[in-house]
């Protein structure tokens, strides 16, 4: 199972830096996710997606269908069935926080590349991006998280925990290590026990009735949100147009749609500290 090619925040100079602080100011959280890390890596991709969804970042169509997003998971029960399987003592602030900065981070991300991939594919966006920063929502600023930490720089023990949490989404989604997984091995005793108990929920269908679910929110919204996409000032790379609609039909039918539900659920079966 081989990572997905990357540009790490650390890593990252330049236009794709301050994209990246674009994308932690808009969506309101500490981190980059995967999935834009991956796009940085294709010459003149994650500049366009940035010029494209900057425009739908501060919708309230986008904050509305994350709430109905949460609560579509929510009913799917994966909450409770997870804290009745999950054998953990508390765990302690920071992967809480970990788990909710991942929770706003799937949901946002999932809305606004389900309305990019459908524009790629075809369907109308809106006008031009008006000339301005997008400004940064509104409260204190997000914690800092730890640096997610190399697959191949973690302990064999460790990281097979990672690969065996991947593998149980399936050849569908290719291969990706989801990095909440990996981010989630700086504490390496959660990982054994939420295997364990993710394992059965995958295996009953739960998380797919929730992944499910999780889509029928995002193809909604991103009809909203279609008009509010920009047209950024320089067209698509076409010579990556075929493998970037490949990405995000992985990233936005298997991979953060499976991942939303997995985040609710842990967030509600963490135990608290009484």
């Amino acid at each position: 199972m081989a990572a997905l090619p990357e540009i790490r925040e650390a890593e990252a100079t330049g236009g794709i830096a301050e994209i990246y602080a674009g994308l932690r100011a808009a969506i309101g959280i500490p981190l980059v996710n995967l999935i834009y890390r991956h796009l940085a890596t294709r010459p003149g991709v994650l500049p366009w997606v940035w010029g494209a969804i900057r425009g739908c970042a501060s919708a309230p169509a986008l904050e509305a269908g994350r709430a109905r997003m949460v609560e579509a998971v929510r009913a799917q029960g994966l909450g409770a069935r997870l804290a009745a399987a999950l054998a953990l003592d508390d765990p302690g602030r920071e992967v809480r926080a970990l788990v909710e900065a991942y929770n706003r981070g799937n949901a946002m991300n999932l809305l606004l590349l389900t309305t990019l991939r459908r524009h790629l594919a075809g369907e109308a966006g809106g006008g031009p991006v008006a000339a301005v920063a997008v400004p940064a929502r509104q409260g204190p600023a997000p914690a800092p998280l730890p640096p997610i930490p190399r697959l191949d720089a973690l302990p064999p023990a460790v990281a097979a925990e990672v690969r065996a949490l991947a593998a149980l989404h399936g050849a569908e989604a290719g291969g990706v290590v989801p990095s909440l997984y990996l981010h989630l091995a700086l504490w390496p005793a959660v990982l054994p026990p939420l295997r364990a108990a993710l394992a059965l929920l995958f295996a009953d269908g739960t998380v797919a009735r929730a992944r499910d679910a999780a889509c029928a929110v995002a193809e909604v919204t991103a009809a909203e949100l279609l008009p509010a996409l920009g047209r950024p000032p320089a067209p698509f790379p076409e010579a990556h147009r075929a493998a970037t609609l490949a990405v995000l039909e992985t990233f936005t039918r298997q991979i953060i749609p499976a991942m939303v539900p997995i985040g609710v659920a842990l967030h509600e079966a963490l135990p608290r500290a009484t």
